[in-house]
């Protein structure tokens, strides 16, 4: 069976001998405050930093998800307001969750086939925290590096937050040009759900002891003295961590990486255009996503797609938000090779041409 879900996607086929690895060497059962897990912890934080080109001087947290992240970024960060930037069901749900926080937290909706207008944006004086989703699992866009840096360089008193769920470890991120990054490891890692990674600039632990907010066991000032010595505040997915230490050795570097997402993204857009029935649903190539491809058509027929092709053995993204009827999606992930996406064109060739 074949899947190009786009989260939780396809492990690396790797991942099926590093777990009985970990089981042969004992991992299952090591305690996390052993020198052994500290030892781990170490090693794959200097992975991330090599592999992924993330600063010497921002700072690494293994949480459980992407979803937790939204909890300790509101609880830690902001005593009273954030703004966020969305366009589809990730990133209006950030907001959602965050205001049962902070009640105050205001949101800024842009259309699919928009850029984020930062020159027109009216966030308060007041506001502490700028969010957004760097990759829209939900409709397939993205926000390109320059607008990332113009929302730093124009909220210079506001931290910078963003949601790189299904970019990070797939793509080239520029970390510098924000504060907060996070992501569950089930989609460009190439892992089992049950993990997520979040990366903190020098500012951020500022603000995080500034606000010393310590009510919680993930409360951020609590988890940055914990990973000082290279632990966590609870029992970590320390299976995962083995896990992504795994792949991570054998992991060319993101820019080798970046480039052979970007260029099949390219490649697919170049093939579906082929088709009529159904076209992309972003149709502004500044925006669109390259590793969640989003495909739209009568409801009828993405119906009858996703079981056809479930019937060759092909599992498909469903739409989701307000497009979960009428879109499908394609996940282009790295541990999703090129013989897989020559096995899905045929399908579609053979289907639909």
């Amino acid at each position: 069976m074949l899947t190009f879900y786009p989260g939780p996607s396809k492990v690396y086929p790797e991942v099926r001998d590093y777990m009985a690895m970990a089981y042969d060497e004992g991992i299952l059962s090591i305690p996390h405050r052993s020198d052994r897990f500290v030892q781990l912890s170490r090693n794959v934080v200097g992975l991330l930093r090599k592999k992924l080109n993330i600063p010497q001087d921002y700072y690494i947290f293994f949480v459980s998800s992407a979803t937790e992240c939204w909890e300790i970024i509101a609880q830690s960060l902001t005593r009273k307001k954030s703004y966020h930037l969305y366009n589809g069901a990730f990133g209006e749900k950030w907001l959602q969750y965050v205001r049962k926080i902070r009640p105050e937290a205001k949101g800024f909706k842009f259309g699919v086939n928009d850029e984020i207008p930062v020159k027109d944006l009216d966030a308060d004086a007041d506001t502490e925290l700028v969010c957004i989703t760097q990759n829209e699992t939900a409709n397939g866009t993205q926000i390109k590096e320059t607008t990332i840096l113009n929302l730093f360089n124009r909220y210079r008193d506001a931290l910078v937050a963003v949601d790189a769920t299904s970019s990070m470890a797939g793509i080239s991120l520029k970390y510098i040009k924000a504060d907060i990054w996070y992501a569950s490891v089930q989609k460009c890692f190439g892992l089992p759900a049950g993990l997520g990674i979040m990366v903190c600039s020098p500012r951020t632990i500022f603000r995080a002891k500034e606000i010393n907010e310590r009510g919680h066991y993930n409360s951020l000032v609590t988890l940055y003295e914990k990973m000082l010595n290279f632990q966590t505040t609870n029992t970590p997915n320390v299976l995962n961590i083995y896990l992504m230490q795994q792949v991570m050795e054998q992991r060319a570097p993101i820019k080798t990486i970046d480039h052979d997402i970007v260029k099949r993204s390219q490649d697919l857009y170049e093939f579906f255009d082929l088709f009529t029935a159904f076209t992309p649903l972003v149709t502004n190539p500044e925006v669109r996503s390259n590793t969640v491809i989003t495909l739209q058509g009568s409801e009828k027929l993405v119906d009858e797609i996703k079981r056809n092709a479930l019937r060759h053995e092909i599992i498909l993204g469903n739409g989701y938000g307000n497009w979960a009827k009428n879109t499908f999606r394609i996940a282009n992930f790295p541990a999703i090779s090129d013989d897989e996406f020559k096995i899905l064109k045929h399908f579609f060739l053979s289907n639909y041409e």
